[in-house]
């Protein structure tokens, strides 16, 4: 934007003087900083939501003109999920005039740790009208259950080894068996 325009004036003369912010623009607009800018942008503009229910985790990623193509989605050191891609920089052309660009390009990632009820082995990702839907289902919870625990020591040990001893007689079938035998030799 031209200084006279900006002060509403039409004077030939300071049409001609060039704004001083855009010499500034385009002279560090190559420079290693712009550029980590950039993709500093690129990466803090993908919006990413998480949902939990108790079912599944869902991730909601919003990726405007990208295509499936154009995005990884992975487990990265055991239980890290993450969704990475690149946005591709229009072409410019000579003839061409930017007043603004404001739509990030470049590579983007975000990463997010998973809980242990995540269920790694069923994820599943899909692309729709440019929102990246990640769901991470849980693993089912086992029912846990109530089991006695005998308390050993004393006499009462002697008692449940005995009691242990005469069950297993039963289930073999014999009882009263081997002292009569005895008595018998």
């Amino acid at each position: 934007m031209a200084l006279s325009s900006f002060f509403g004036r039409r004077n030939n003369m300071w049409d001609t003087v060039p704004d001083p912010m855009e010499v500034m623009v385009t002279l560090f607009d190559n420079a290693p900083a712009t550029s980590f800018a950039r993709d500093a942008r690129a990466v803090a503009s993908t919006s990413v939501d998480w949902k939990e229910t108790p079912s599944e985790h869902v991730f909601k990623a919003d990726l405007p003109g990208l295509r499936k193509e154009d995005v990884q989605v992975q487990i990265e050191d055991g239980r890290t999920l993450s969704i990475s891609g690149q946005r591709q920089k229009e072409e410019v052309q000579k003839a061409d005039t930017w007043h603004r660009v404001e739509r990030s390009s470049g590579s983007f990632i975000r990463k997010f740790r998973l809980p242990e009820s995540a269920d790694l082995d069923r994820i599943t990702a899909k692309v729709d009208s440019g929102v990246l839907t990640v769901v991470v289902p849980k693993v089912a919870k086992k029912k846990s259950e109530a089991r006695r625990i005998e308390i050993g020591g004393g006499a009462s040990q002697s008692a449940a080894i005995a009691h242990e001893e005469k069950l297993a007689d039963e289930q073999n079938g014999s009882v009263g068996t081997a002292p009569a035998q005895a008595q018998h030799e």
